[in-house]
């Protein structure tokens, strides 16, 4: 499948030169998993019963993996808690855990090397599953590693003398361990740690060159997902086990927004689990997006996406010709994650009070809760027009005409909120917000809504105050749309333009995080509903 457009493949001669070195695109997948779950995760179970479920998810794997060489795909992505799920407690996990080497210390093939270690037969599997479909393997599995020896009373180490992570590993196309990634920003997640310090990961690859490597909710927080982008990173790799919430934390649409804003390729691979919501995967370049997300209703089958990727390492277009004579070192790097000033406070000056349009804000506001925040609504009271919100001194401003559809009737409201999210997370945040209301009444805006009639040409424009501001549109059935124009002023003012729409608006946002807030007060690593 070729999933990207003209435009792209201008882009990519533009970066390759007239005369490429290499081939200047690859072949990835990324499969949606629709997971075997031990139904009592709460239960501790010997390691053999713990084996039996992870044995059933790694024989979906093997089938999806040799599906997806006889596509040709160079890197396969399978998602977070793939194999052995979710909901335990600290000592109900012990089954599934595998203690796995640090591949920057020693090399070592589980494949070819099976004796080496005791109790890794996952990662035996997963080695020879890449080893056999000769590709590139990212997978997601719990790791335990054991304390240093210290005496030090401040040691982070837990009472019951070991860490528990929740982990990346990826294989080379001939099974060797090059990677292995701990992930930094937990949630719901009693039985893994937080690692001492957060993890910069990444590997290279003789086909496409450097990746990073995040996890699930890691891509809502400064480290480490923002330092890979700013360390240069153009390809991130996402396993995620991810709920979807509306109108602004559907999985498909966060990944489009990510890879969008930073102009990066995100290969993502999410869980699919109807009772929580998990859905959306996708294949993400900043030129199109090859993605999966099933409705309420669809049946509950994995999905297997594959899609012909242009290669965004700009070192490894400018070395191809070395890297090919030389080969390429399939070995993982990592560094300490630093703030460089990216996206953050001290960078980046506040923002002024008023966005660019000198007009008052609308009357006739309202509060109503939005992801648990309280967002300031204007309605949308004509078929066309200007209308301006304030939430604090963060305002947002929207220019539109809407084509009602026949005989439909939907409300419609723009939401400003600026402000610390407190709810399943502590983060900050401001957020202009278009949105389809559930009913014809004030108090449903901001409730769930999946489907939309109404097209509208819309220019939706706030004065935000970092760099790090996600845009996203989503019609009908929650079908992403790429924005016909996003600009960014150098006094912070973003806007973001779109019209001749494929299908209804459910919703049109610009999402800023501010990362300098999630130190402001308590922090808990993990959070609850």
């Amino acid at each position: 499948m070729f999933c990207f457009s003209v435009l792209s493949l201008y882009l990519m001669s533009a970066l390759v030169g007239t005369n490429p070195i290499m081939d200047s695109s690859y072949i990835a997948a990324v499969y949606e998993h629709n997971l075997i779950i031990n139904p009592e995760p709460a239960v501790r179970l010997s390691r053999s019963a713990a084996l039996k479920y992870i044995q059933k998810n790694l024989d979906i794997y093997e089938q999806q993996a040799a599906l997806a060489a006889q596509e040709g795909v160079q890197i396969l992505v399978f998602p977070e808690d793939g194999l052995q799920g979710f909901d335990f407690t600290r000592s109900s996990i012990s089954g599934y855990l595998e203690t796995i080497p640090d591949p920057q210390k020693e090399s070592w093939n589980p494949c070819t090397e099976p004796d080496k270690y005791n109790n890794t037969e996952v990662l035996q599997r997963l080695s020879c599953m890449a080893r056999r479909n000769n590709l590139y393997l990212v997978a997601n599995m719990a790791d335990m590693q054991p304390c240093p020896l210290t005496t030090d009373p401040s040691s982070s180490c837990p009472p019951d003398g070991h860490w528990q992570f929740n982990t990346n590993v990826v294989f080379r196309s001939d099974g060797l361990l090059v990677a292995r990634y701990h992930k930094n920003n937990l949630y719901f997640e009693e039985s893994f740690d937080t690692p001492p310090q957060p993890e910069i990961i990444t590997f290279d690859t003789p086909f496409a060159g450097k990746f990073g490597l995040i996890i699930c909710f890691d891509i809502l927080f400064y480290k480490p997902t923002v330092n890979l982008v700013e360390k240069g990173l153009r390809q991130l790799i996402y396993p995620t086990a991810w709920p979807n919430k509306f109108p602004f934390f559907f999985g498909h649409q966060i990944q489009r927004a990510f890879s969008f804003a930073n102009n990066i390729t995100l290969l993502a691979a999410n869980i699919r689990h109807d009772p929580l919501k998990m859905t959306g995967s996708g294949i993400y370049t900043p030129f199109s997006a090859t993605y999966h997300h099933a409705l309420q209703g669809d049946p509950e089958a994995g999905r297997l996406l594959v899609a012909r990727v242009p290669v965004l390492d700009p070192l490894w277009v400018r070395q191809g010709e070395a890297k090919e004579e030389g080969g390429v070192r399939s070995e993982s790097t990592s560094s300490t994650a630093t703030d460089s000033g990216y996206c953050l406070k001290d960078s980046c000056d506040p923002p002024p009070a008023e966005t660019a349009s000198s007009a008052p804000p609308s009357p006739d506001t309202f509060i109503s809760s939005m992801m648990y925040d309280p967002f300031t609504f204007v309605l949308l009271k004509e078929t066309e027009g200007e209308v301006k919100v304030c939430n604090g001194t963060f305002c947002c401003h929207l220019q539109y005409q809407r084509s009602p559809q026949g005989d439909s009737k939907e409300l419609y409201a723009l939401g400003a909120f600026s402000g610390t999210h407190t709810v399943n997370g502590r983060f900050g945040l401001q957020v202009c917000a278009l949105v389809r209301c559930a009913g014809l009444d004030a108090s449903s805006c901001g409730q769930q809504v999946e489907e939309a009639e109404s097209k509208m040409d819309f220019l939706l424009e706030g004065n935000f105050g970092t760099r790090c501001v996600y845009p996203s549109i989503l019609a009908n059935k929650l079908a992403l749309e790429q924005p016909e124009h996003l600009d960014t002023s150098a006094d912070g003012r973003v806007t973001m333009k779109h019209s001749n729409m494929t299908a209804g608006l459910v919703t049109a946002c610009l999402y800023e995080r501010l990362y300098h807030l999630d130190n402001e007060g308590k922090i808990s690593p993990t959070c609850k509903n």
